[in-house]
């Protein structure tokens, strides 16, 4: 390959390519994605220090007081260390690896993509970007449906920067309900939740309380904030093989203790 190719080569012309093939497009959170990158040769021997797939997503963060989507890594997978591919050569490399619960539901502002990338020696890195739709797990689910089933709606769900909640990863999930009938509405503003953390057979919450104000003392509450009650919640497997029902019952007892 003459000096000009090798320079071409350099900036990602007549250079290996990648694309990435997803078994589906749509995971739940704990599922195992399998998939193959599917590497293609270019116009000379190139040398490939290692390629990664990477869960990536995006949440909202403040930045010198400006809102901005900051993307992030939620899991990084090594799919191949170095190998050389040859001119028109082809390879299928496989991988397999299991959904971080910690990656966003594709619901509100909820998004998350798989990134693959390829080390190559003195040249552009081919990438590959395939977006996933994400359900959530079995316990996750089990949860939302319970709270719809006690009376709430969902309001908004969004991806936000809380490092101190997000364990491994510096987001967290909120989604937003309000009362839209049954004992709540008329009593409460909003209920919050936030999945945090779990291990395996349980699921692990924050929910916020916004107790309804209403006259002077009410007026001063939601001033100070004092209308609001911040409950750590543990289901486990009992709970969960309770079904939806059970679940709501759960909620339901604990929000009753902070709703007055």
């Amino acid at each position: 390959m003459s000096f000009f190719g090798r320079v071409l080569a350099s900036v990602g012309i007549g250079a290996a390519t990648l694309d990435t093939v997803l078994e589906k497009s749509a995971y739940a959170q704990g599922e195992e994605i399998r998939g193959v990158v599917r590497l293609q040769g270019g116009n000379l021997e190139q040398r490939i220090d290692g390629i990664e797939v990477s869960v990536m997503t995006t949440y909202a963060r403040e930045i010198n007081d400006k809102p901005i989507q900051q993307k992030a890594v939620v899991a990084r997978y090594r799919v191949a260390d170095a190998l050389t591919v040859q001119p028109q050569e082809r390879r299928e490399l496989p991988f397999s690896f299991i959904l971080p619960a910690s990656v966003p539901i594709s619901i509100g502002s909820g998004q998350a993509w798989i990134k693959t990338v390829a080390d190559v020696q003195s040249a552009v890195d081919p990438t590959d970007e395939d977006s996933i739709h994400v359900i959530p797990g079995a316990g996750r689910k089990a949860v939302l449906e319970a709270i719809e089933q006690i009376g709430f709606r969902l309001r908004k769900a969004e991806t936000v920067y809380a490092p101190r909640l997000g364990g491994a990863v510096s987001f967290v999930q909120e989604f937003e309900w309000i009362p839209s009938s049954g004992r709540y509405r008329g009593l409460l503003d909003e209920l919050e939740l936030t999945f945090v953390g779990s291990p395996i057979g349980e699921v692990r919450m924050l929910l916020q309380i916004d107790r309804r104000s209403s006259g002077l003392a009410g007026f001063f509450a939601e001033a100070t904030d004092t209308d609001e009650s911040f409950v750590r919640v543990t289901l486990a497997q009992r709970d969960l093989d309770g079904g939806v029902s059970h679940i709501a019952d759960v909620l339901q007892d604990i929000i009753d203790r902070y709703a007055h």
